[in-house]
């Protein structure tokens, strides 16, 4: 199997009424968009592929990441990121401790403290380590969510409107941020989004649902 997220003859089931079927391929660097109104099941679908799709819905086909198949493991195991449309960053912690929440386990603190003082630097926020999240804008705070995801050292990444709560001038910075970050690390993205200029910005194919 080639590298790259493979969406085998994934179909997705609500009490009987079919949602989604899609058989598709994304290769390291590339972005798909999907596209579609609102209800549709963009969101499902994204939850199929991280492992949190919930018990009332059901899933057949296989879901394939580098050649591995990731169907039947828990999230934890998947080594997929995904950024939402609101950064989520812990509000009691600080831009450091929520960047430290992405990193493996161990090793030691002054090591830990480069990677993320490293990983602050990459997005402009040299410095910001010890500031409380409430400090930060709109724009920083989706550069911290996204430093904190690639810090898990995905495999894959998934976008859920991420950038659908900026106004147009960050939304651009950030969605070009995000898209250069995952294209220097290869990862296959998968976007979900209803704006045009999401898709056009990410130059890859698109499939439209609904």
């Amino acid at each position: 199997m080639a590298d790259g997220l493979h969406l085998d003859k994934v179909a997705i089931t609500h009490g009987g009424t079919q949602l989604i079927t899609i058989d598709t391929h994304v290769t390291p660097g590339e972005v798909l968009t999907i596209m579609g109104p609102s209800g549709v099941g963009k969101s499902t679908l994204l939850s199929a592929i991280i492992g949190t799709l919930a018990d009332s819905f059901d899933c057949s086909g296989h879901i394939i990441l580098n050649g591995r198949d990731l169907t039947p493991l828990p999230p934890d195991e998947r080594c997929v990121g995904i950024l939402f449309q609101d950064a989520l960053l812990f509000p009691h912690l600080s831009v450091g401790a929520n960047l430290a929440f992405g990193l493996a386990p161990g090793g030691a603190r002054a090591e830990r403290r480069t990677k993320i003082d490293t990983a602050l630097a990459e997005v402009g926020l040299e410095g910001f380590a010890d500031r409380d999240p409430a400090t930060l804008s709109g724009g920083q705070r989706a550069r911290v969510a996204l430093m904190r995801m690639l810090l898990s050292e995905p495999h894959a990444l998934l976008l859920d409107e991420p950038f659908s709560g900026l106004d147009a001038e960050l939304r651009g910075q950030v969605r070009d941020l995000v898209f250069e970050h995952a294209r220097a690390r290869a990862l296959p993205v998968l976007l979900v989004t209803h704006d045009r200029d999401d898709a056009e910005a990410a130059g890859g194919p698109v499939i439209n649902l609904g």
